[in-house]
């Protein structure tokens, strides 16, 4: 009984040469796939620190490190309420944000009350947003790499509900 077979054909064992190629793609697929998601690159390590840089220099008082994070076009804004309840705006340079630094504004707050917490939350080519919880008030500042540098150029920040109550930091 013939079922559409030829008689004589004899069947290999060995894989294919089709077979041996999909098996090593795919083996080299996962473990490319397994190495990538651990380890940050380049940018990434770059953006966190031009935040570092930026927070940490106002808690240091240390305006050197606040200028090599800023774009000198930096523009810092917060909405605030005035006497009559109507929004205001606050805005901030870089330069003035430098000053500030070197006069020390960061310094009154105590070591163990410094918080720093950095997160970027997006990015993509040269533009990324990062998020930095600090002691008394949260800023999303929004990073571009300028002349292959990571700078900050814009900053909107708020106050902590905590520290509006209490005595808010006036020169940040």
């Amino acid at each position: 009984m013939n079922l559409g077979m030829t008689p004589n054909r004899k069947f290999s064992r060995e894989p294919s040469k089709w077979a041996v190629a999909t098996m090593f793609f795919l083996a080299l697929f996962q473990t490319a796939a397994a190495q990538s998601p651990a380890t940050p690159d380049s940018d990434e390590i770059a953006i966190k620190q031009t935040a570092m840089d930026y927070i940490e220099g106002w808690y240091e008082g240390d305006a050197t490190r606040m200028e090599r994070a800023l774009h000198p076009e930096l523009a810092k804004r917060m909405v605030s309420l005035d006497s009559r309840g109507r929004s205001r705006l606050n805005q901030m340079s870089a330069m003035t944000l430098v000053q500030s630094t070197r006069a020390g504004g960061g310094k009154n707050t105590p070591k163990e009350q410094q918080q720093k917490d950095v997160t970027i939350l997006d990015r993509f080519n040269n533009a990324a947003v990062v998020k930095i919880v600090a002691s008394g008030w949260i800023d999303y500042l929004e990073e571009v790499k300028f002349d292959g540098q990571w700078k900050i150029i814009n900053v909107v920040w708020e106050l902590k509900p905590d520290t509006i109550k209490g005595s808010p930091p006036t020169t940040k």
